[in-house]
């Protein structure tokens, strides 16, 4: 053998041999967990003190295996948002691990959210870490679920004996441009199927006929341009069976709408079809936000939260598919009050306090007066949804504040408040959960998952997006966090 052969086959040799070494070695597990449950914390980033990070994944893991680190002596500073590590004597938020391989450790993280972070609902890793430490998974598929890297939006309603999921845009792993038509899912509902909703929701979606490994355009509208469904809604049809109903917009931006109407799930197909091609100068005379039904002295309605319920109809179909039916919450000034009617657009939270600072209308009358119940001052919501609570035996409103420059983040601060009706008043409000420097907008409540309603589950879009922060969290970007609020916290602090 000559020398250059004798040279390559050895370099070939150390290749092999340190790969295989590589496969041998077990990461060191840390496991971040908030220190009164127990629980582990996801999206909590350890951070060397060579700015290599590393964030939990939704069981509070990290797997380290860092190269020339593993097995050392390593200091991690400690950061998440609304989870707090002591400071050292230097004014460090960190500890200090040996990494030995193989081998645990287990971090104490306080909570100063009053709501706790469960997991990432949606997204490629979910249990990534734990996969890697040999942990079991309590969802099928955690670390790539059809193909679903990112998803924007949830909406989520019973339906023939499931849950029935929607969400806005799709990324997938082979390009930034994946299902911008709606994509879908079912789950089992919490407490059959193996769903426990304190550990993972076991989603199955809807795959495309044609190419089984993509998800499905559930909304496949001609023309161009992204397709979003809201205000999705169970309704019986004209011959009394049960159905689904959404309001559709079909837009080439943010600010631009190309179309909207009304859309019905098809069984038979699985996607949605169009049935109503609606006026692009109805701007509220159809379903939005979250949809909920309630009932009244006058019959069944479905209100519309956007957050605020401002618009509702009767719970037919007739109603619902006809924009006439539609009636809005609006003040008049006749009579000094809010009243439902069907001739003007609802009054909105903004309108409001024009009309309360010009003495138009009284304090005692106002319906969005949302106030930070410990310092008194105004909160001003984007997005949310209301649900009735059993527990609280009222109305619970989860809602988004817009920020400004003195926010910790926009649309990133989530408020708790209650009220007597769907439709308020709403008076005091508690901050519940911070997202700095992040958003996390659209929030939305499972009432399904606690029938008793003690907790309170919420779920929103975690993102970059609208937040000025140029850093993008890995995995968890553009994705669904899950949050629980135990509404027995003494810390609310509402009667």
């Amino acid at each position: 053998m000559n020398r250059s052969l004798a040279l390559a086959a050895l370099s070939l040799d150390l290749v092999v041999g340190n790969v295989a070494i590589a496969q041998d070695v077990k990461p060191f597990g840390i496991h971040v967990v908030d220190d009164r449950t127990g629980r582990g914390v996801p999206l909590v980033e350890l951070r060397t003190t060579n700015d290599i990070a590393y964030t939990t994944d939704s069981g509070g893991w990290v797997a380290f295996d860092e190269p020339g680190l593993l097995g050392k002596d390593v200091f991690f500073s400690v950061s998440s948002p609304g989870y707090e590590y002591p400071k050292d004597g230097f004014g460090y938020r960190g500890v200090r691990l040996t990494t030995a391989p193989g081998g645990t450790a287990t971090v104490k993280l306080t909570r100063t959210n009053l709501a706790e972070r469960l997991y990432r609902v949606t997204g490629q890793g979910i249990f990534r870490d734990s996969a890697r430490l040999g942990k079991p998974s309590p969802i099928p598929d955690p670390n790539l679920n059809a193909g679903v890297t990112g998803q924007d939006s949830v909406q989520c309603v019973p339906y023939r004996g499931k849950l029935f999921w929607l969400w806005g845009d799709t990324n997938v792993p082979n390009y930034p441009l994946g299902n911008f038509q709606t994509t879908a899912a079912t789950s089992p509902r919490p407490g059959t199927g193996g769903f426990d909703p304190d550990a993972g929701v076991p989603l199955s979606y809807f795959m495309d006929p044609k190419h089984p490994d993509r998800v499905r355009h559930m909304a496949p509208l001609k023309g161009p341009g992204p397709v979003w469904l809201f205000g999705l809604l169970t309704v019986k049809d004209a011959r009394g069976n049960e159905t689904l109903v959404s309001h559709f917009t079909r837009r080439k931006n943010l600010a631009v709408e190309l179309e909207h109407g009304l859309v019905r799930f098809d069984d038979a197909a699985g996607t949605f079809e169009k049935i109503a091609t609606l006026d692009p100068k109805n701007t509220w005379r159809h379903p939005l936000g979250n949809a909920i039904k309630a009932a009244g002295p006058d019959g069944d309605y479905y209100y519309f939260c956007a957050p605020f319920a401002r618009t509702r109809v009767r719970a037919t179909w007739a109603a619902v598919t006809d924009p006439a039916a539609y009636e809005a919450l609006a003040f008049d000034p006749a009579t000094g009050d809010y009243g439902w009617q069907k001739e003007n657009p609802p009054t909105t939270q903004d309108e409001e306090r024009r009309l309360l600072r010009d003495g138009t209308l009284k304090p005692d009358r106002a319906r969005y007066a949302l106030t930070d119940k410990d310092s008194g001052s105004a909160v001003s919501v984007h997005g949310g949804s209301i649900e009735w609570n059993a527990y609280r035996k009222k109305w619970t409103l989860i809602a988004v504040q817009r920020g400004d420059r003195a926010a910790p983040s926009a649309l990133g601060e989530v408020w708790y408040a209650e009220a007597e009706s769907p439709a308020g008043p709403w008076r005091n409000a508690v901050k519940v959960a911070t997202h700095p420097k992040y958003s996390f907008y659209n929030p939305r409540q499972h009432p399904t998952f606690a029938p008793g309603g003690r907790y309170l589950y919420f779920e929103g879009t975690y993102t970059a997006t609208f937040s000025g922060n140029p850093t993008r969290t890995p995995r968890y970007e553009y994705n669904q966090l899950l949050y629980r609020l135990d509404l027995a916290d003494p810390r609310l602090g509402l009667k």
